[in-house]
């Protein structure tokens, strides 16, 4: 079965947020003790992404689980970033999860 457009699309902008993430915190604060922790969850980004193109259901779980995350942690921050992430997880999870999306994950990997 041909991947669906929205999960090509959110797969390479997760692998690219990941990216971004993971060389902006290198090089604006490489020496924190959290760099490791925040590197951490850059890359489940971007392991998220790559596998996500490649078929593998875990992986939209991963990243609905990674926005949540980020939903959490932007309660700390303010309001507005707050809304921000979870009307992105709303999206993405609408993509993620609706039929055309779920017909592909199930036919290309059931792991």
């Amino acid at each position: 079965m041909k991947r669906p457009l929205p999960v090509t699309i959110l797969g390479c902008l997760f692998i690219a947020a990941g990216l971004v993430g993971l060389v902006y915190h290198f090089q604006e604060r490489p020496l924190e003790p959290g760099i490791v922790l925040v590197s951490l969850v850059r890359l489940l980004a971007v392991i998220g992404g790559v596998f996500l193109l490649l078929g593998h259901g875990w992986a939209r779980w991963l990243l609905i689980a990674w926005l949540a995350f980020h939903v959490g942690v932007s309660a700390f921050h303010s309001l507005s970033e707050t809304l921000a992430h979870l009307a992105l997880l709303v999206v993405v999870g609408y993509f993620l999860l609706r039929p055309p999306a779920s017909n592909y994950f199930r036919s290309s990997h059931t792991t």
